[in-house]
């Protein structure tokens, strides 16, 4: 696996979900409206945001998590088993931290 092409993708999603975040933080900051059927709207509204933005957050940790393993040697190795993680599996989950077996055992 080329991980110097692997940091990069990481880095551009990184940067890709950044900006989805300060948009969602964006929306959620604009007033509500005054009519009551419009501000029931724009809180469900907001309630999508907010877990668009909780999922958002989640593959940030993951994809830090990612950068830090590349950054220390550790990218590509299971987490649990110490085995090498497969080029497919890292190709398909860039943020695993788990073998196919290992993901699959904590089911």
């Amino acid at each position: 696996m080329d991980m110097t092409a692997q940091k990069a993708r990481l880095i551009k999603r990184r940067a890709e979900i950044t900006g989805q975040l300060a948009e969602i933080e964006d929306q959620l900051d604009d007033p509500m409206p005054k009519d009551w059927e419009d501000r029931a709207s724009e809180r469900q509204g907001d309630e999508v945001l907010q877990a668009l933005g909780n999922s958002d957050l989640e593959e940030l940790r993951g994809i830090d998590a990612a950068l830090d393993r590349i950054d220390n040697g550790s990218y590509g190795v299971c987490a649990t088993c110490g085995e090498t993680i497969s080029d497919e599996r890292l190709e398909a989950v860039p943020t695993t931290a788990l073998c196919r077996t290992c993901a699959g055992a904590g089911k």
